[in-house]
């Protein structure tokens, strides 16, 4: 499905400086309350390197990361802009948070659960859905059981599955909704795509949201700031298309130097077969020579038996 046009260019800009703030936790809790499809509660903004609103601004991306009332770490990205590489940077940013989130002399049961939420507005991978959620799983391959954790694990850890250990992964394809807006995180989905409320409105969170962009208006410096961020962006994107060229430079240089390599791998391997092959010639004319001397000696020694034989007789 082609990528809708956006309505006016603010609204990413908006929804980013709208969630990140701390007085708007309201709004954050029920979207992800929606999603989750529990009750949310917003702790603590923690710094992600996407969040920073200055230079750092990767390419049409939002992503900041919030820890919840229960210790889960949540990311949360907004990607316009095609990506291929998407799914391997999901995998990326939630294993480089695991990895970071824990000490020398901690223990691994201290590592809390990653949550990463990601809206995007291309088209990623193939079905049907619009939210999709990717959950580890461990099952047998003859009994096709799911492995779970046992009583003492279950008590030691405070956990009652797995899936409470290993990431979640949510993909909202938003332009692949139908607007048919039946639940509330239908409701949460139909506002990201269209940037409007759905007639009824019942989402946790959603109302305050769409209250609080209309209200919003941009002072001096925030101007100034989305200018700068907009400027950032052009020159990202002339970055991006000199490093491709670069790359395709680079890439051609690695085939004419993989190609003169092997030009020359080859005129090495048919000098050495020249010389073997000279060397061979060499060495069956010493041997013909050899054999040919053998042969005169062997003649002349039979002459001078015969010789020999003939003064006898006389």
């Amino acid at each position: 499905m082609r990528a809708k046009i956006r309505q006016f260019v603010s609204f990413d800009w908006a929804m980013k400086k709208l969630l990140r703030s701390k007085a708007n936790f309201g709004v954050l809790n029920g979207f992800l309350s929606e999603l989750l499809e529990d009750d949310i509660t917003i702790t603590e903004l923690l710094e992600s390197e996407g969040g920073r609103e200055y230079a750092l601004n990767k390419a049409n991306r939002v992503d900041f990361l919030v820890k919840d009332s229960s210790g889960k770490r949540i990311i949360i990205e907004i990607q316009y802009k095609d990506e291929a590489d998407y799914f391997h940077r999901m995998a990326f940013g939630v294993s480089k948070l695991i990895a970071s989130s824990i000490n020398k002399g901690q223990i691994y049961a201290d590592i809390d659960q990653v949550i990463s939420v990601n809206l995007v507005y291309f088209e990623l991978g193939q079905g049907t859905d619009y939210v999709y959620c990717g959950q580890t799983t461990f099952r047998g391959r003859h009994d096709k059981d799911l492995l779970e954790l046992n009583d003492k694990q279950k008590k030691v850890l405070g956990l009652e599955s797995i899936n409470e250990i290993f990431p979640t992964f949510y993909i909202l394809r938003i332009n692949e909704f139908n607007d048919l807006a039946k639940t509330g995180l239908d409701q949460w989905i139909y506002f990201l795509k269209n940037e409007a409320l759905p007639k009824e409105i019942t989402a946790k969170g959603l109302l305050e949201a769409k209250t609080k962009l209309d209200i919003m208006k941009l002072s001096g410096a925030e101007r100034a700031a989305y200018d700068e961020y907009q400027e950032q962006l052009r020159i990202e994107a002339s970055e991006i298309e000199f490093s491709i060229k670069r790359a395709e430079i680079a890439e051609e240089a690695l085939k004419e130097e993989h190609r003169l390599k092997e030009e020359e791998r080859r005129l090495k391997e048919e000098e050495r077969r020249l010389k073997e092959e000279e060397r061979r010639q060499k060495e069956e004319s010493l041997k013909r020579e050899a054999e040919e001397r053998h042969q005169k000696e062997d003649a002349l020694k039979l002459i001078k038996e015969l010789e020999a034989q003939l003064k006898n007789k006389s």
